[in-house]
């Protein structure tokens, strides 16, 4: 790490990944990278009608937000008008708090994971509270997938259009929604690549590995720099008039596909979507361990018949092939991730083999 250090560098701060696909990798940033980043967020926001200093509502699982917070970070966040949740608090207790939190602040923009404000969402609905009366003008969610279901929530409940954004802290916010749907690349700063498994830059249109190149990480260079998500690169432009570059589509992680037995790459909502469909289930979390054996934990709720396993194996071997040896596990929780997010599909087979 030291060695990708500039030698003229100053006042670099250490970082780290979440780890949730492996070993966290570590680096350092200066402040002109993190004022890029700041600076590709607001810009974002402001296609949505909300400025600095505009209430928000921040629900968030870095350990680097979330540790104990010195006076310059809260004289910012004073000014800022930003208040932070801790996405590793989801308990019922902590979400009645969240909820009181949010009808009393009123933020104009709510900002974080697509699983924890979309939990928030469902346990307001739950709990009979509306939240459509607080004039939210936008959610936006990154550092996950969104999956349909999780706008849909967010959307309905606390009544405001749901902006998805594309991104990490070691490649940088690479991409922002925009009114009309449209992913916009920070182009000013970020070069993006598609790329196969062997390296190769694939054509507009083509799924394939996001390679970034982040030009203001001169003190600590990102340069050609495997995220390990998938995604499609458009050549169209956006009917809202920006030319910024588009990413057509994010598919997610390449842990987030699993292999069936035969070798098939396949993506994970086809495992996904059918077992969120069976009723009496609270949570679930999908972890291939080889091509043929599987596990799938899950939280019942208050009515899990006991033909749920075998509607689940039945599902995935429907999907995956008969060879495929499913165990499903009855919890009473799945944790998140050390970052604090949510994954719904952890694979340990490698897409090429």
């Amino acid at each position: 790490g030291d060695r990708m250090k500039s030698d003229i560098a100053q006042g670099l701060a250490r970082f780290n990944t979440g780890g949730s696909s492996g070993e966290p990798l570590i680096f350092f940033i200066s402040n002109e990278r993190i004022s890029h980043d700041v600076a590709a967020k607001w810009r974002a926001t402001r296609w949505w009608n909300v400025d600095i200093g505009d209430p928000e509502i921040v629900v968030w699982g870095s350990p680097i937000e979330l540790s104990t917070q010195d006076r310059m970070r809260q004289i910012r966040d004073r000014l800022m008008r930003t208040e932070l949740l801790s996405a590793f608090e989801m308990s019922e207790s902590r979400l009645d708090d969240f909820i009181a939190m949010i009808r009393t602040k009123k933020p104009a923009m709510l900002f974080g994971y697509p699983s924890s404000l979309s939990l928030i969402a469902r346990h307001a609905e739950k709990r009979g509270i509306a939240m459509s009366d607080l004039g939210i003008r936008v959610a936006f969610v990154t550092s996950e997938r969104l999956y349909d279901h999780q706008r849909n929530d967010i959307s309905r409940i606390f009544s405001c259009p749901v902006a998805n954004g594309y991104g990490g802290r070691d490649a940088g916010f690479i991409a922002h929604e925009c009114m009309q749907g449209g992913m916009h690349i920070t182009a000013e700063d970020i070069i993006i690549e598609i790329v196969d498994q062997d390296g190769f830059q694939q054509p507009y249109g083509s799924a394939g590995e996001v390679v970034v190149t982040h030009l203001a990480t001169g003190d600590f260079p990102f340069i050609r720099y495997r995220t390990g998500d998938v995604a499609v690169i458009s050549d169209k432009r956006c009917p809202c008039g920006r030319n910024l570059p588009l990413l057509e589509e994010i598919q997610g992680r390449t842990t987030d596909f699993v292999v069936a037995a035969d070798g098939t790459i396949v993506h994970g909502l086809a495992v996904i979507y059918p077992i969120r469909d069976i009723p009496g289930i609270a949570a679930f979390k999908v972890i291939q361990h080889t091509k043929e054996q599987m596990t799938v934990q899950i939280v019942p709720g208050a009515v899990c018949g006991s033909e749920v396993e075998a509607t689940i194996t039945a599902g995935i071997k429907a999907r995956l092939g008969e060879m495929v040896n499913v165990t499903v596990e009855r919890v009473a929780d799945i944790p998140r991730e050390n970052s604090g997010k949510f994954r719904y599909i952890v694979s340990h087979v490698q897409i090429n083999e």
